[in-house]
């Protein structure tokens, strides 16, 4: 432990996103503290990288490395670490109190930062799209949220989860209006993923790692600002309205993960998704647990149908699936959007890629158990390069598209290609309508903030 006036030496946990943000509002003008590191999992290539001095402030001169997660224990002895805090999100409890065993027994203490202490004031409100798990139904959910608000005349601008896997200096702050834009940032496919509908609707969207910075420059141009969530951590600005979208197919996953529990005991709103596809025991389940931790929530039933561009070539092919990426990794789903459009519209057979992986595509396989579906990764050239060869090797008869992004534009696919998309259907009452109009009367000054009165 430090010596009086010493500061304390704190370690923080993560995967280029949560972490940084963590650092920027409560550790980075706090004399009292040192971050001597951080350390990086989930993510491809960001390890061995370096909090960039331009980003860590005046007292971190030479910036702040980044290390690979595996060395925790080392990094706490040799660093002399007093705090370690854990910065990331969609794993399980179990998981992060091994993590907490390993930092105690390494020497240090482990801190889990709340929600008070890392949302930012808007002045703007703010309405905020998380979930209980990564592949939940966010996205849709955010765009029918726009949807909503546009509807009713608003102003809205989508401020999206933290994605700098590239140079963080540069994602610093970043606008995109325009695929052009994307373009220019070499966003990999994850972020398009994120992006790309947004922008084709006409939506700004803003990310990068400053979140302070990026509130001054979003809440300009917009009445209503939506959070984009990703995985299933905390808004990073103090909801209005906190919508939180949960899934029946893998119901008991919002009590056993975190943060997403916090999110469902924290929220206004629970959307039930996919009710089309879960069995009536699961849906009873979720719905027993949402009344339970959260009986104040609205409750708002939705489904996530699918469509298929020149759906009919689906029938009697031999088909490759890609889908999102992130649901199938961390997010530990075994089928998508892809899936569902292969046995809705009569495929023969689902080819496995696993047998034609090459370089890191293999790996994804062996750290994850995606099943015989291939996750759109392109974090990099090389893993761009990667997919095309396995799609390339698969001998498939049609490659069905099911991530948000059309591949077709970043990838060469030699093989006829289909392309699936959902987007969020409410079912019967109440409905996303209700839940903005009826939730954000109670909050004082955010009806008046929408209607331009008086609170």
């Amino acid at each position: 432990m430090p010596q009086d006036g010493q500061a304390r030496r704190v370690l923080i946990m993560g995967a280029a996103g949560r972490d940084f943000h963590n650092f920027n509002v409560v550790y980075r003008d706090d004399e009292r503290v040192e971050v001597v590191a951080f350390t990086a999992t989930q993510i491809p290539f960001i390890q061995d990288r370096l909090y960039p001095p331009e980003l860590a402030g005046h007292r971190y001169p030479r910036g702040i490395p980044i290390y690979d997660e595996s060395e925790l224990s080392r990094l706490v002895r040799e660093l002399g670490v007093d705090d370690v805090v854990f910065s990331y999100s969609d794993v399980s409890h179990e998981y992060v109190m091994r993590r907490a065993s390993q930092a105690l027994a390494a020497g240090a203490n482990f801190v889990l930062l709340g929600p008070a202490a890392t949302m930012l004031q808007a002045r703007v409100p703010v309405v905020a799209v998380c979930a209980v798990r990564t592949g939940s139904g966010k996205s849709q959910t955010t765009r029918r949220v726009v949807a909503v608000l546009r509807a009713a005349g608003r102003r809205p601008v989508v401020v999206r989860h933290p994605m700098p896997y590239g140079n963080i200096a540069a994602q610093r702050l970043q606008r995109f209006a325009s695929l052009q834009d994307m373009d220019g940032a070499n966003a990999t496919i994850e972020e398009r993923e994120e992006y790309e509908p947004h922008v084709e609707a006409g939506t700004v969207v803003y990310a990068g790692v400053d979140y302070g910075a990026i509130l001054e420059e979003a809440q300009k141009e917009c009445d209503v600002l939506v959070w984009d969530g990703g995985n299933n951590d905390l808004p990073f600005y103090r909801p209005a309205l906190h919508i939180v979208v949960a899934d029946p197919l893998r119901a008991g996953h919002e009590t056993s993960y975190h943060p997403g529990e916090t999110n469902l005991r924290m929220a206004d709103v629970v959307i039930v998704n996919k009710v089309d596809s879960a069995e009536p025991r699961q849906l009873a389940a979720l719905e027993r647990t949402i009344a339970e931790l959260n009986p104040r929530a609205l409750v708002v039933r939705a489904r996530s149908p699918v469509t298929v561009d020149r759906a009919q070539e689906i029938a009697g092919k031999r088909v490759l699936v890609v889908e999102d990426g992130p649901t199938l990794t961390h997010g530990e789903m075994k089928f998508g959007a892809g899936v569902v459009a292969a046995r809705q519209y009569g495929a023969a057979a689902i080819v496995d890629p696993r047998p034609f992986a090459v370089g890191t595509l293999r790996e994804t396989y062996m750290h994850y158990d995606v099943g015989p579906l291939l996750p759109a990764m392109g974090y990099s050239p090389r893993q761009l390069r990667e997919m095309e060869e396995t799609i390339a090797a698969a001998g498939c008869d049609l490659v069905i598209v099911a991530s948000p992004v059309d591949l077709r534009r970043l990838i060469r696919i030699e093989r006829p290609a289909v392309r699936v998309r959902y987007e969020l259907e409410e079912v019967g009452t109440p409905t996303l309508e209700n839940a903005l109009a009826r939730l954000l009367q109670n909050r004082k000054g955010a009806l008046a903030a929408l209607d331009g009165t008086t609170a």
